[in-house]
């Protein structure tokens, strides 16, 4: 199986470059995106590399990027005499990588073909590479154990719809899993039910480890530039309440509208910060909310100079890497991907405020969380947008229950803390012996 998809990576490669090609030309990327896909890192991150002794550390998008952030600081306290080098898949992560991680260079991950593998592991020579959560990809994993690379995943899930289309296939995927999963030295899981899931798929277990979910170690971010100015015409024009919705993706726009239509029936001074999740969505959602009959101010298109339009009733936070803090300005908050079947998102970034998180029925990326929240009377649970609306009109107008669940959210912080430092004590065992191997 291992054989054939390595010749059906290698088609696959041909057919992707092109496409690649082109999304960047259109996007106006420049040329070596193309070329780090296609396994040529920058010659800066190359001569950088030249020594050896790098730590490679992978991140898909903006999720993981946050998660790694507590990990490349400690990493790099504890081992200055090695670059932190991040790579990302999509342009989102990029972008936030670029801005959050103090890595000594960020490029994008290599299409998973054996060619492309070679070249960016040869040209890193990493001592160890860590993949935030769980992105598997055989062919790296199967030529990183070839060339003596420990790889180790970090925060690893796998998610309960991950885990259904594996059992469906399980007859035709159970040994190619098996073969891929083993050649990974370690594998850092979330929860007991991830350790569980890793196991059965094919993961030795001596080598499969629970530490815990790093989203909780990460810590508040402070309010930027827009945020400041943000607060400040919230506080002049006497806007209140203001919701938050966040991370909302595709099919439910409608239903945050609608939840917000019944804060805005009440008061009519409210102000609502819509935060699509992806950019695509950045336009769909400023448009469904002008047509709901809302008058709406996109971020991208504010000059901070200016106050905001006094007008405005729906934010749209067209931006990467504001929302976690705008959180703090939340009277009511609202976690998106989480009403259709998406599987969540972090509800815990509203909770580092002593906001409580109001979320849909589907969270099953974010499963034994959601369930702590509810259990601890953290958080709430809707299943609609005219339930979402009442959710928050209750929160806002009851000063005692919603600052006795923002209690609880923060105490869920102080007792899930931790993962950070049982992650990187497992890293160091394997790190410490690279080391000691190139004295």
């Amino acid at each position: 199986m291992m054989l054939l998809y390595q010749l059906f990576s290698a088609l696959a490669m041909l057919a992707l470059t092109p496409y690649y090609a082109f999304r960047g030309w259109r996007r106006g990327e420049p040329l070596q995106t193309l070329r780090e896909r296609l396994g040529r890192v920058p010659d800066e991150i190359a001569k950088m590399c030249a020594g050896g002794g790098a730590i490679w550390i992978h991140a898909v998008s903006v999720g993981e990027v946050l998660a790694a952030q507590p990990v490349v600081a400690q990493l790099r306290a504890r081992y200055p005499q090695w670059g932190i080098f991040v790579s990302t898949t999509t342009e989102t992560g990029q972008r936030l990588a670029r801005e959050r991680l103090e890595a000594a260079g960020v490029f994008y991950f290599p299409l998973d073909s054996s060619g492309a593998v070679r070249r960016a592991l040869r040209a890193i020579q990493p001592s160890i590479v860590i993949i935030m959560e769980t992105e598997i990809w055989p062919n790296f994993l199967r030529i990183a154990h070839e060339e003596a690379v420990p790889v180790v995943f970090a925060n690893a899930r796998i998610s309960k719809r991950s885990f259904a289309r594996y059992r469906r296939w399980k007859v035709l995927l159970e040994d190619f899993f098996a073969e891929a999963l083993r050649y990974a030295a370690m594998f850092l899981a979330q929860t007991e039910e991830d350790a569980r899931r890793l196991i059965e798929m094919g993961a030795l277990e001596e080598r499969v480890v629970v530490t815990g979910n790093l989203k909780y170690d990460a810590k508040p971010p402070e309010l930027g530039e827009f945020g400041l100015w943000l607060a400040e015409q919230i506080k002049t024009q006497e806007r209140w309440p203001v919701v938050v919705a966040g991370s909302v993706v595709s099919g439910e726009e409608e239903a945050v509208l609608a939840g917000y239509d019944a804060v805005q029936r009440r008061w009519r001074r409210a102000l609502m910060i819509l935060a699509p999740r992806k950019p695509d969505r950045f336009d769909e959602a400023a448009r469904l909310a002008a047509e709901a009959g809302w008058n709406v101010t996109r971020r991208s298109r504010l000059a901070l100079a200016k106050p905001l339009d006094e007008s405005t009733d729906v934010l749209v936070l067209d931006s990467i890497g504001e929302l976690a803090a705008i959180y703090s300005l939340a009277d009511a908050a609202f976690v998106g991907g989480s009403l259709t079947s998406s599987g969540g998102h972090n509800i815990f970034e509203p909770a580092w405020f002593g906001k409580p998180p109001v979320f849909g029925t589907s969270m099953e990326n974010f499963l034994e969380m959601a369930e702590q929240f509810l259990a601890a009377n953290a958080g709430v649970r809707v299943n609609s947008g005219p339930m979402l609306g009442v959710v928050w009109v209750q929160l806002i107008e009851n000063d005692a229950l919603r600052e006795r669940m923002g209690q609880a959210a923060r105490e869920l912080s102080v007792r899930n803390a931790g993962a950070t430092q049982r992650t990187l004590a497992r890293i160091a065992e394997i790190a410490d012996a690279r080391e000691a191997s190139r004295r």
